[in-house]
């Protein structure tokens, strides 16, 4: 049964279908497996047993009976807790919102529920989801599966840490600037960063809703198209035959390699290497207003972050981490004239990048130009914290200032990643082209 820890959520589901695993015995396996860990609360912000156990139990019914409500019917997965949970806390991460309790699911977990997947509980967060590090001395600071002592990259943090450590099949996230994608890279797990409106928002605790995404984190793109379909409620991808030949591909110079070090730099060039390989033509491009889109985010996360939770935060400053506070306060000053103007600068840019990229069928950056910081000087330095910060988000945000859909897989050196781009409404595109990257890259 232990081996159940690590298998993929589509290979559970498979084996829950032949009659060769019990979604009962799966589930206890992974309730008993979070019980040993002595990192689980390091993870799990709270576990919801009961209604996990009661979950599997109606699963291995529908399995006895021959009608699975889908795939990943009777499979384990874990939930960010910024997603409602009706009767169980769902805190987003900070305690402005401690005892919040909500009486009915986040629509996302609940079309999850109606499709037969069991829910173990909420994993922990940067506050309000507002850090892409995924440090939070304030409640847990999940620990990064390659060295406790590095960040785990946020703000779903808890999330990529219960999968990597084998206490999930996957985890479910929330993506605004590379929530997803940051913890998926450092975790060496697929992050999928679906397209803004793809999935719905209902019952998701906010942070700007204007970028505000749900994506899961897990072992395979196999994974990550599987949960999406299920979020969505449409048929999942089609990835047999997944190939890269005939495939052009782009990747982004402009911004994405600015002060790169050098391990994301040799796992990107080598899996460009290897999809070449694998009979993808790749050009490079340079597209100058990538860099001046990006000067807009100053203007535009922390004003709609701050207005959002002004209240609650200046009615109680001291409940929260000062470097995440302060990145909030960052859109105090922001006029809304200026708040107004960035937008509609940035809807141009949109339009400039679906016009320059038409021809091709993805566009790749570097998951993440940095390595993982050290969680104990993030908590400790200011300037390194901001510096830190901001170059961790700077690719993922690419993806969301312009309104994209976004895979990063693995590129095998640890804590590297690359991430394929497409236009909202190409992401079955994008998850048979991911699942060819997959295959190159493994």
């Amino acid at each position: 049964m232990q081996e159940w820890l690590s298998m993929t959520a589509a290979d559970l589901g498979r084996g829950i279908g032949a009659g060769e695993i019990d979604p009962v015995a799966l589930t206890d396996t992974f309730l008993q497996a979070i019980a040993d860990s002595d990192v689980s609360d390091r993870i799990y912000a709270r576990l919801t047993p009961m209604r996990a156990r009661a979950e599997a139990a109606a699963a291995a019914e529908r399995a006895r009976l021959g009608v699975r409500r889908s795939p990943l019917d009777g499979v384990p997965i874990s939930w960010k807790d910024l997603f409602d949970s009706a009767g169980t806390a769902t805190e987003a991460g900070t305690r402005l919102l401690e005892d919040r309790v909500p009486q009915s699911d986040a629509l996302v977990l609940a079309r999850a529920t109606a499709a037969g997947m069991v829910c173990l509980g909420k994993t922990h967060l940067t506050e309000l989801a507002f850090s892409g590090l995924g440090v939070n001395p304030m409640t847990a600071t999940p620990p990064n599966i390659h060295d406790p002592e590095n960040a785990p990259g946020g703000s779903s943090s808890g999330a990529a840490a219960s999968t990597a450590h084998g206490l999930a099949a996957a985890g479910i996230g929330s993506d605004t600037g590379g929530s997803v994608r940051i913890p998926a890279v450092w975790n060496d797990l697929v992050g999928f960063k679906t397209a803004h409106g793809a999935l719905p928002l209902d019952g998701v605790v906010p942070l700007c809703a204007r970028f505000d995404t749900v994506g899961p984190l897990c072992r395979t793109v196999e994974d990550a198209n599987l949960l999406n379909a299920i979020m969505a409620e449409t048929a999942p991808a089609d990835l047999r035959g997944a190939s890269l030949k005939g495939k052009r591909l782009a990747v982004l110079k402009t911004l994405a390699f600015d002060d790169i070090e050098g391990a994301p730099k040799a796992g990107f060039d080598s899996a460009v290497e290897r999809l070449q390989a694998a009979g993808a033509q790749v050009d490079r491009i340079e597209l100058p207003y990538i860099t001046e889109a990006n000067s807009l985010s100053p203007t535009l996360y922390p004003a709609e972050a701050y207005g959002t939770w002004k209240d609650m935060i200046e009615a109680n400053p001291e409940a929260m981490f000062a470097n995440v506070r302060e990145r909030f306060r960052g859109g105090r000053d922001v006029g809304a004239a200026d708040f107004v103007a960035a937008w509609q600068t940035l809807d141009r840019f949109r339009e400039q990048y679906r016009q320059d990229t038409a021809i091709y069928d993805a566009v790749l950056v570097p998951t993440c130009p940095i390595m993982p910081p050290n969680v104990a000087r993030l908590e400790t330095d200011v300037e390194y914290f901001v510096r830190a910060n901001l170059l961790t988000l700077r690719n993922t945000r690419i993806g969301n200032l312009m309104g994209l859909a976004v895979v990063t897989v693995p590129t095998g050196l640890p804590a590297t990643g690359i991430s394929l781009m497409v236009q909202p409404g190409r992401e079955g595109q994008l998850l048979r082209l991911s699942q060819a990257a997959e295959h190159a890259l493994s």
